[in-house]
């Protein structure tokens, strides 16, 4: 099942227009060449629409948020809307200022989203108005863990459900919803946090496997969630002394550039519920 979502991208090599944060732009850049797809970053509202108009799928990225490239993102956001585009809305931070929650929110009401990807703090800020965002990361009092799964899940199922978005929450245990059925992914390793933009990238892939997949937006999600926490296991296996997360980087675009379909399928740890 999640093969052929990697196999897709591969074969199409879609073209992915990231309105990304110049903090991790190179690397979500690299990570698109990594898995077979090719990135596009123009966020200058005078060409975004334009440049949204030559690509395969969106990312929409609110890490290092202006209002001009905000600006740019809607209007990118609605003309992928107006092409049949998929657009991957990152909510970086939400909840850490008002500008942020309410920019996030404001996308997500114009934008019509096919994935929604951050933590759980920045996903309870989207769906309630509150969470316990920590600068960018979540909070622990958000942390989905096993005893917490069962309502966790519930929460993710009503907000994709609310939005009609596919809804991908990122931690210890990874969450993947289109409201109906979902992937519980369990994998990835502790270094994927001592490097910044791991979650920027997971998005920028997110996005090579929507555009690629367009209809089948729930394993696409799936299968790139899955495909990250697995290169991050591979890239952690590599790292002996005195390697440390600057190799932890390297190793992990590396494990992305050499994953196979079949070692996807075969690598993957998840549930379906």
């Amino acid at each position: 099942m999640l093969a052929e979502q990697l196999a897709c991208v591969r074969r199409k090599a879609p073209l992915v227009h990231s309105i990304t944060n110049y903090v991790t732009a190179n690397d979500c850049a690299n990570i698109l060449l990594a898995c077979g797809a090719s990135p596009i970053m123009a966020d200058d509202p005078g060409e975004a629409e334009e440049v949204t108009s030559l690509a395969a799928g969106l990312v929409l990225n609110l890490g290092t948020l202006d209002q001009r490239k905000l600006s740019a993102m809607l209007l990118s956001g609605k003309r992928a809307n107006a092409l049949g585009l998929p657009v991957v809305l990152d909510p970086v931070g939400a909840g850490a200022s008002s500008m942020r929650t309410a920019s996030a929110l404001r996308v997500l009401s114009e934008v019509r989203c096919a994935v929604i990807r951050g933590n759980m703090s920045e996903i309870r800020t989207l769906a309630i108005g509150a969470g316990h965002t920590r600068g960018v990361d979540a909070g622990a009092a958000d942390r989905v863990t096993e005893r917490s799964l069962a309502e966790a899940l519930a929460f993710v199922k009503s907000f994709a459900a609310k939005t009609g978005a596919v809804v991908a929450v990122t931690g210890s245990i990874d969450l993947v919803t289109d409201g109906r059925r979902a992937f519980c992914v369990r994998g990835g390793h502790p270094m994927m946090g001592r490097i910044t933009g791991a979650g920027c990238m997971l998005s920028a892939l997110t996005g090579a496997f929507a555009a690629a997949n367009p209809q089948s937006l729930l394993e696409a999600a799936a299968a790139a969630v899955c495909a990250m926490d697995l290169c991050g296991e591979k890239a952690a296996a590599r790292v002996t002394p005195p390697d440390g997360s600057g190799s932890f980087r390297t190793y992990l675009l590396d494990a992305v550039y050499n994953l196979t379909p079949e070692e996807l399928e075969r690598g993957a740890n998840y549930e379906l519920r």
